[in-house]
């Protein structure tokens, strides 16, 4: 008699299947891909989940090949692409689950799609636009619970305050959900108004439920992780746009147990490696796969990788941007791939001469590096991979006089945040806003807020 495989559960599943994964790497839409997740595994990422898929199209075979390639054999595959959890956005419980179907056999977990703020989402019904639709979320969540051979999780961003947030919390858990990602953003914090994440509420939920927790958010440096999990007490630590910008973010985190302790040095030189080298290391996963990789997903990463070098040397920017592949069918278009490759290869050329002449007066990595004046963060030369930030802008607010509104600018200080903002609505429709002065470490902070590059869309859901 065939004996029935048991479904593991929470820290079972966490464990055991998993295997206790730290460094996460996110969902992202068009950029969470095969060849992304191939190349984010040997730098140390220790689960990766697929892009958002839309359940309702998924369930359609012509847009399946596109999001998630089953035929090729090479997605989901258990040697090469696992541990993996595929997320779907959905409204409609039951084409959910006939989607999670398809792809049961060839991931570890089917992940809910709670989180996406953006406006295709508010127009399609899905992410963050369900969280105030609990009844329709728990039977979303639960109708995998009860149907499926693996388990079922969620990604999440907080509510304005931590009761609710926590209650929420309490609720996806109470529904079947066996690990819990929670983005400390609100609904509202996205684009120019992303703000930081409340890491606060993240241990909040954390100390309220009995699945794992995973924290999303804030995620710049190699030590941000470290300062996440001690924070927050999560299990582990996803990361978005921080990884696309530099994809050795969790390199040398999880060292093998006999290997010797690395300098300072040395950890640095694996966390940052020369940009343009990565690049090319990309473009030589996306052309070994049978899997095909769109061409917007290639150039979206090429631009986020090599991103300090493209804004020095804008002549290969526009080359860049200039590129058409003329389609996601390498053999048929090969002369037009070659290009991403070419272009690669010139940078990595650009690179290797600038740091050749800024060393060659005697000068370490380290005495190269500058700090952002309005944030306090080191930026490093522009040939090593590294996060992408915005300098704090001075906000200007209107204040009424007598002599009518005048325009005060604040210098270093910030308006309150938006999670304040959204605790107390009544100040929102005030004439003056409130302005604080925050402690350095808020300063250092508030640049931890929207890391995607200026002109291309969010990515992270």
């Amino acid at each position: 008699m065939e004996m029935t495989k048991t479904k593991l559960g929470g820290y079972q599943f966490y464990r055991e299947i998993l295997g206790s994964p730290k460094f996460i790497v996110a969902p992202m839409v068009d950029q969470s891909e095969l060849a992304w997740r191939r190349m984010a595994r040997r730098y140390g990422a220790q689960l990766i989940y697929t892009p958002m898929i839309n359940a309702k199209m998924f369930t359609n075979s012509k847009y399946r090949s596109s999001n998630f390639d089953i035929a090729s054999g090479e997605e989901g595959d258990p040697t090469t692409d696992r541990p993996l959890i595929v997320q779907f956005c959905a409204n409609d419980p039951e084409k959910l689950l006939e989607a999670a179907k398809i792809v049961e056999p060839h991931c570890d977990a089917v992940d809910i799609n709670l989180g996406c703020p953006q406006e295709i989402a508010k127009k399609g019904h899905y992410g963050s636009f369900l969280q105030d639709e609990w009844e329709l979320i728990y039977k979303l969540i639960n109708i995998l619970h009860i149907n499926l051979s693996i388990p079922v999780t969620a990604k999440f961003r907080v509510f304005p305050t931590v009761e609710k947030t926590v209650e929420y919390a309490k609720m996806l858990e109470s529904a079947g959900a066996q690990i819990l990602t929670c983005h400390g953003r609100l609904r509202e914090q996205r684009g120019q108004n992303t703000g930081v994440a409340d890491w606060t509420k993240i241990r909040a939920v954390k100390e309220a439920v009995s699945v794992p927790v995973f924290a999303n958010g804030n995620i710049l440096f190699q030590a941000d992780v470290e300062r996440c999990l001690q924070e927050t007490g999560a299990d582990g630590v996803m990361s978005a746009e921080g990884q696309l910008y530099n994809p050795a973010l969790f390199a040398g985190l999880s060292p093998s147990p006999d290997s010797p302790p690395l300098t300072p040095e040395a950890a640095f030189a694996i966390a940052h490696p020369l940009h343009a080298d990565l690049a090319l290391e990309y473009l030589d996963t996306v052309l070994s796969l049978k899997t095909a990789t769109t061409p917007s997903a290639v150039k979206g990463h090429l631009f986020k990788i090599m991103r300090p070098g493209l804004q020095r040397h804008v002549d290969l920017r526009d080359r860049l941007g200039r590129i058409n592949v003329g389609g996601r069918n390498r053999e048929k278009n090969r002369e037009g791939w070659k290009l991403y490759v070419e272009v690669c290869q010139e940078m990595k050329r650009r690179m290797e001469a600038d740091a050749a002449e800024a060393l060659a007066s005697g000068k370490s990595i380290q005495d190269l590096i500058t700090i952002e004046p309005t944030t306090g963060l080191q930026v490093l030369p522009h040939w090593l991979a590294q996060p992408y930030f915005r300098p704090i802008k001075a906000p200007v607010i209107e204040v009424e006089g007598d002599v009518g509104k005048k325009k005060l600018a604040l210098g270093k200080r910030t308006i309150s945040n938006p999670t304040a903002d959204a605790e107390k609505e009544e100040v929102k429709r005030a004439r003056i806003e409130p302005v604080v002065i925050p402690e350095p470490e808020q300063v250092l902070e508030d640049v931890r807020t929207n890391t995607e590059l200026e002109g291309v869309p969010e990515v992270a859901v």
